[in-house]
């Protein structure tokens, strides 16, 4: 039954992320923002709403390993398992602010994330206002270049300029619904699913949790990949990484600190983490550079395996 809890708590999370992201543009637009700042700000978080709401709702029922680990294991499918089947159906090109700004940004993040927990073992509500203020410098800079470049990050649905006031409503009222119902069903599934296996909340957030709430990240760069499309880019699944853990851990920690209870999220997940972030940059520049083949894809796949392997 645990696992019919966390399928359901999967599929109601991915409707309630993408009825808020559509209740969000359309929003932004009835206020005539720029499709830019649309792309880089309000979808950009909007898509991070299953991993706030799981994260929230687990540090404030006291599951705080459930809320670190979601995070941490949808970071590293995010660069690992999302990066790796996108560039074996379909190899990606990297522009030069992947070096630039969006990597070195990914790392001070991560870095910082893992610095604040092995010194006190807590994220503060000090630590996630500092999360949520490098946030906002970051998404500045992307503003200001996106300006100066005159691109669009994201593509947005030209149709929903034409959203009324009550289905925005709705949206926003259907989306919140469903993702506060997937929340409870995935952790209470997730729960029971660790105590079925004789496993850690921890082994489960890592890893089914945090795939399950990376499913928004996965889908759109899957489908751009086989529609030979060029909008899903490193930057965006670096970007999600940079979300992830300034907005959702920062929001979370400013609500109720989040206190470290399984060394080994510090000890070997977050190491992992950090050197699956460093390898990125080697990564795209050998043996050729700014492309990632479908060799290094495959390479990615099996290196993620390897760390399931390890967790379990």
């Amino acid at each position: 039954m645990s696992l019919v809890y966390v399928v359901l708590g999967f599929v109601l999370l991915v409707i309630g992320g993408e009825l808020l992201v559509k209740g969000s543009v359309g929003l932004s637009y009835k206020f005539n923002i720029s499709k830019a700042v649309i792309g880089m700000t309000v979808v950009s978080f909007a898509t991070s709403a299953p991993e706030l709401i799981v994260s929230l709702k687990s540090a404030l029922n006291g599951h705080s390993d459930i809320a670190l680990g979601n995070i941490i294991g949808s970071n590293i499918a995010n660069i690992v398992l999302v990066l790796g089947l996108t560039t074996v159906i379909s190899p990606l090109s990297v522009n030069k602010y992947f070096y630039k700004l969006n990597w070195p940004s990914m790392l001070l993040f991560t870095s910082l994330l893992y610095l604040f927990l092995k010194n006190d073992a807590i994220i503060s509500s000090f630590e996630g206002v500092i999360l949520l203020v490098l946030l906002v410098i970051f998404i500045g800079i992307l503003i200001k270049k996106a300006k100066v470049l005159g691109v669009d990050i994201e593509e947005i649905d030209g149709l929903l300029k034409k959203s009324s006031n009550l289905r925005i409503g709705l949206w926003f009222l259907i989306g919140g619904v469903a993702l506060w119902a997937g929340s409870e069903l995935l952790i209470d599934g997730a729960i029971s699913m660790a105590n079925y296996l004789k496993v850690s909340e921890r082994v489960i957030s890592i890893s089914v949790i945090a795939v399950g709430t990376s499913i928004p990240e996965a889908a759109t760069s899957i489908i751009a990949a086989i529609r030979k499309e060029k909008s899903i880019s490193l930057g965006n699944l670096i970007g999600s990484n940079i979300f992830n853990i300034g907005s959702v851990l920062g929001i979370t920690a400013l609500i109720k600190p989040i206190p470290l209870l399984d060394q080994k999220l510090l000890n070997n997940d977050m190491i992992w983490l950090l050197g699956f972030s460093i390898l990125l940059l080697p990564l795209v520049f050998l043996p050729k550079s700014y492309k990632i083949s479908r060799y290094k894809g495959a390479f990615l796949l099996i290196s993620y395996g390897l760390f399931l392997y390890i967790v379990f």
